[in-house]
């Protein structure tokens, strides 16, 4: 039984725990952090700053419910400052630079970020002398993809074509290092990965994401473009690997798994094409159904799926949420935050609770 299903049935599990999230700004982050407050734990934040005006950490006022840190973790400086303050017992490290696109653009900021960022979070963790588990969150783009009909499993090659994917498979190869270089010892840090499949959900307005793209299209009233819409993704609701992340927390704290990574991603009914997410999308939000093809789209996987086997029986979690169920979720939460911004902290909360009850049944 994984920590949300046992925090159902008791005290939850990470009550009174102190959690870093970095990354809290930005769209699973924010989400990861409204979810780990309700069940009770104390929660540091640090991460650039989200110009975004319908940010989902402003919307959801989590500066006034943890502590927040607006910094760059590439400056080391701030880094163990926040470690030093907060002094965690667990770290959840999103904080990334996460577009394909952006990373053609600006390779170096791309790097610098996923993998010396990530360096300066795992140093300051080791340090710090308080962290008993570090979830480093990669990608399932960290892996070689090879076109492959059969979804990756953990101990498939990382690798990467674009410079976001290769410094997420960076990212990854760093954490093994670093777990067998500083994390040998009975009292130090258990160290584990997570790779999850693409992540969809309400309060994400990320640019070049296809569900943010699709609702400022229909708000705009004008065709989405997308870059590769035959490409094959696993898609599931952000609910879905939060659970998986926290679910590994908890036995990295509790001495399990160490070293290892662990694959997130939905079940094989639930991966579709773009295409199809874009029109089943725009069905539920309405908006125009046509769409243009970017001319200027750069290299992107056309098939890549995740076995999530090892999940499933190692750590107790599986999905539970279909593709229709996920996109209804999506859907209604931004249909919310674009006719009241002021319902959204309800709407996160009661979807939730929602999550949780099918846990249940």
């Amino acid at each position: 039984m994984d920590a949300a299903i046992e925090s159902l049935n008791s005290a939850p599990w990470y009550a009174g725990k102190r959690v870093l999230v970095t990354g809290h700004t930005g769209f699973c982050g924010s989400w990861l952090s409204q979810w780990l407050i309700r069940e009770g734990a104390f929660v540091t934040g640090v991460a650039l700053e989200n110009d975004s005006p319908h940010a989902l950490y402003k919307v959801l006022g989590l500066t006034g419910k943890m502590d927040s840190t607006l910094g760059d973790i590439r400056d080391r400086g701030v880094i163990a400052d926040v470690f030093q303050r907060s002094r965690p017992d667990i770290v959840f490290h999103l904080a990334a630079q996460p577009l394909v696109k952006l990373s053609y653009e600006d390779p170096e900021e791309t790097f610098e970020s996923n993998v010396l960022g990530t360096l300066n979070i795992l140093r300051a963790a080791h340090k710090v002398g308080t962290v008993k588990s570090f979830v480093n969150i990669t990608s399932d783009k960290a892996y070689q993809n090879n076109e492959w009909c059969w979804g990756y499993r953990e101990n498939d090659r990382i690798g990467g074509h674009d410079p976001y994917s290769c410094s997420k498979a960076c990212a990854d190869l760093l954490a093994t290092s670093f777990h067998l270089s500083y994390c040998q010892s009975d009292s130090a840090m258990s160290l584990g990965t997570a790779r999850a499949g693409n992540i969809i959900g309400g309060g994400d307005w990320a640019q070049d994401r296809i569900i943010p793209d699709i609702c400022r299209a229909a708000i705009e009233k004008k065709p989405v473009v997308l870059r590769n819409p035959q490409g094959v993704r696993p898609w599931q609701h952000v609910l879905e690997p939060l659970r998986g992340y926290m679910a590994l927390g908890k036995a990295l704290y509790e001495g399990r798994f160490k070293g290892e990574a662990f694959n997130f991603g939905p079940g094989r009914e639930s991966s579709c094409t773009v295409d199809e997410l874009t029109k089943a999308m725009h069905r539920l939000i309405g908006g125009s159904i046509e769409y243009n093809v970017s001319p200027a789209a750069v290299h992107e996987a056309g098939l890549l799926t995740l076995d999530i086997a090892k999940s499933i029986s190692r750590l107790g979690w599986k999905p539970v949420l279909k593709i229709e169920e996920s996109l209804q979720l999506t859907a209604e939460f931004y249909l919310a935050q674009m006719d009241s911004p002021e319902k959204v902290p309800s709407m996160l909360d009661s979807q939730i609770e929602y999550y949780c009850n099918r846990l249940s049944e």
